[in-house]
């Protein structure tokens, strides 16, 4: 009997992981850039559909760049109604250096320097192309947060005095 009981519970486990990844690839995307109205307490994300600046971040020669802010409180939810977001998709659309190479981490906090201690971060390598086009869009692997938190980015580039990026996020939200 507890061997099968186990087997239930494996396969209830297994279903409820299958039911979540079906509901993150199958849900609607929503795109920002940089607000014109930046209030980083309430707001500094706006809509695609009204904002067509996109982010940048910046670092130099092997050392990190300063936090960016990307998300405030204010900026989520996009749908009404929805708790969760996550961070989902990241589309670099231009870069200050040729073939350079980028560490990049996404932070969900107060600030980013909260964040990094908490552990509460994703983090991956960029590297830039030849001429100055897009990149992407990166997917990308970080947990769901409660709507209205802070969110933050900041970059570290290898080999050159400074190499910006400009880039939009696409987040996915939840309703629990």
């Amino acid at each position: 009997m507890r061997r099968g009981m186990e087997i239930t519970r494996s396969g209830a486990a297994t279903l409820k992981e299958v039911k979540e990844i079906e509901r993150h690839f199958h849900n609607y995307e929503r795109w920002f850039g940089l607000s014109g109205q930046q209030d980083p307490a309430i707001q500094v994300a706006e809509p695609i559909l009204t904002c067509k600046t996109p982010f940048r971040i910046d670092a130099g020669n092997d050392t990190w760049g300063n936090w960016v802010q990307i998300l405030g409180i204010n900026d989520t939810p996009a749908q009404a109604g929805m708790l969760y977001f996550d961070i989902h998709r990241i589309n670099f659309t231009g870069f200050e250096t040729n073939n350079s190479t980028h560490g990049i981490q996404i932070a969900s906090g107060a600030s980013g320097l909260a964040a990094l201690a908490a552990g509460t971060y994703t983090e991956f390598i960029l590297r830039t192309g030849g001429g100055n086009t897009f990149i992407g869009p990166i997917d990308i692997m970080d947990k769901r947060i409660p709507v209205g938190t802070k969110m933050w980015i900041r970059n570290w580039a290898h080999g050159v005095v400074t190499s910006w990026l400009d880039f939009y996020i696409g987040l996915h939200e939840y309703p629990e």
